[in-house]
């Protein structure tokens, strides 16, 4: 199986966990464990977008789309940034930071690779 459709699968995979977030906000919302709806309303509308977006980053991995790639590794940085978050400050959560961290290097090693094999081959004509 080529690099980019495991690169591809793991980008659905997130966009999945991103949409499980929401539902997470959804729950809460309705819950009334908010202190503004309209702010939580927003937040879950921000989420689902995301969400379609990493998805749709996902696809256009597997179709070999460069932007798709290139998407998916700015995701990837984003999640090591909100890991890095996670293990610093007043609560830090090293598990949680470690669950957060490893599927997005695991990202980066694949979509690095995948941007590897659909470099174009150079011809030396030394």
């Amino acid at each position: 199986m080529p690099v980019r459709f495991a690169a591809a699968a793991l980008l659905g995979l997130e966009a999945l966990g991103i949409l499980a977030l929401a539902g997470w906000q959804i729950v809460a919302l309705v819950g009334g464990d908010t202190d503004s709806v309209v702010s939580s309303i927003a937040l879950i509308v921000l989420t689902v977008i995301g969400a379609a977006i990493v998805g749709a980053f996902g696809v256009a991995t597997a179709r070999d789309v460069s932007a798709g790639r290139s998407g998916g590794i700015v995701t990837q940085l984003l999640i090591l940034s909100v890991a890095i978050g996670a293990v610093t400050g007043e609560w830090a959560a090293p598990a949680a930071a470690a669950l957060i961290a490893a599927p997005a290097v695991l990202g980066l090693v694949l979509l690095v690779g995948a941007v590897r094999r659909a470099a174009p081959r150079r011809r030396d004509d030394d």
